[in-house]
């Protein structure tokens, strides 16, 4: 197994829109790097609250447990937690697995982006989880650079993708809740785009 390097990502990965990794003054760095991408975040959030007093529960997640924003940036409050998506929409292909990491400038302040995996034949925009772990209200921009997404390419092909389990997060039209198929709050069906 090996890591993409840039002109590979370019070549076998679907990104859109795909930016180059230039140096931007005064922007949380984005695009193509030597050996993976970083992805933006987008203006749409949903920040945690609990002015309702809901009780966090995969199986059964109220919708009210968050504030929806759409700015320029969102403030998370302190020991807070937000969902946010990506710009860019990905297509993994069959033999590439994906890690999503956040980047040094937000860890620095102590703004953590969950790992999360992108299995084979994932595609959408990524739906990122961002915690702030500090004391302070902290503030995410949107347009700019939030992770980023490592492809690792496998030895051999995978005998089952995400797409081919239709993954319950394919094809996410969006931010996207947590939900487990089956429970009280699954969304209803759709259909591949």
């Amino acid at each position: 197994m090996g890591v993409l390097p840039d002109w590979m990502i370019a070549r076998d990965v679907r990104i859109e829109p795909f930016a180059e990794g230039q140096h931007r003054p005064g922007v949380i760095s984005y695009g193509v790097t030597s050996y993976g991408y970083d992805v933006r975040v987008d203006r749409r959030y949903k920040v945690f609250t609990n002015v309702w007093g809901s009780t966090v529960d995969p199986k059964a997640f109220d919708p009210k447990s968050f504030v929806d924003v759409d700015a320029d940036f969102c403030i998370i409050p302190p020991n807070s937690f937000a969902l946010a998506e990506t710009v860019e929409y990905l297509v993994v292909p069959r033999d590439v697995l994906c890690v999503c990491v956040g980047k040094s400038t937000y860890a620095r302040c102590g703004i953590i982006v969950n790992v999360t995996p992108l299995e084979p034949e994932w595609r959408g925009r990524v739906t990122i989880e961002i915690s702030n772990t500090t004391p302070l209200p902290a503030r995410i921009y949107s347009g700019e650079g939030i992770a980023q997404i490592i492809f690792l390419r496998a030895e051999q092909v995978c005998r089952t993708s995400y797409a081919d389990k239709k993954g319950k997060y394919q094809d996410q039209p969006g931010l996207t809740l947590p939900f487990v198929p089956g429970s009280p709050t699954d969304p209803p069906p759709r259909g591949n785009t």
